[in-house]
């Protein structure tokens, strides 16, 4: 059984990496490669709807769903 706060710990991890991704995609890359930054980006912004999912996610033991 995965535990509230470890969902909540993967979800900020995912969006951590997600804003990581924006940031170094125009603050580092793009000076080098202007598509490498747009495909970090668009990796970037595919990765919110999966945190969603991961923080969202019923465990079969999870009787919160229930209340």
């Amino acid at each position: 059984m995965m535990a509230q706060p470890q969902r909540r710990r993967r979800y900020f991890v995912m969006m951590g990496i997600c804003i990581a991704l924006f940031v170094l995609a125009w603050g580092v890359v793009r000076l080098w490669s202007i598509p490498a930054a747009i495909a970090m980006c668009v990796v970037a912004m595919a990765i919110p709807p999966f945190a969603a999912i991961v923080a969202n996610r019923r465990d079969r033991d999870d009787k919160w769903w229930d209340q």
